[in-house]
């Protein structure tokens, strides 16, 4: 499989983790989990997502001798993904159990029974990253 199909297949899969990050973390409770998530987390997390998302989509379908396809909408783009990257961890962080005198319990999440769902979607998504950056650096993509 080529390494340009496999970029636009983790693209894809990149934008499902940010949509999803999205309705699961949105709503007014502050999300799933241990701890609640703070709204600027998941406000960056989508923000980020989407420029992310737009301007890697932009310079993967440009031509490489226009503006849009230059290395440095390249370059933008990887900094987007890698703060979605650094932001999902962050979000991660709410699984990881709590101890002490004032610690709470856990809440319940409607979506899955622990964090499974959450640390697949952003080890996925570093390893995602991970792979933008290889493709970008040896001019793959």
């Amino acid at each position: 499989m080529s390494t340009q199909v496999i970029v636009y297949v983790l693209t894809a899969l990149a934008a499902v983790v940010v949509v999803l990050t999205r309705l699961r973390l949105g709503n007014d409770q502050g999300g799933a989990g241990r701890l609640r998530v703070p709204r600027v987390l998941v406000h960056l997390h989508i923000v980020f997502g989407v420029l992310a998302l737009a301007i890697w989509l932009v310079f993967l379908v440009a031509d490489e001798n226009t503006t849009a396809g230059s290395s440095t909408v390249g370059i933008v783009a990887l900094a987007c993904w890698w703060v979605v990257v650094v932001v999902g961890l962050l979000i991660l962080v709410r699984w990881l159990p709590s101890h002490g005198k004032h610690a709470s319990s856990g809440t319940e999440d409607s979506w899955s029974e622990g964090p499974g769902l959450s640390v697949l979607a952003h080890v996925g998504m570093l390893v995602g990253v991970c792979v933008f950056t290889w493709a970008y650096l040896t001019s793959a993509v």
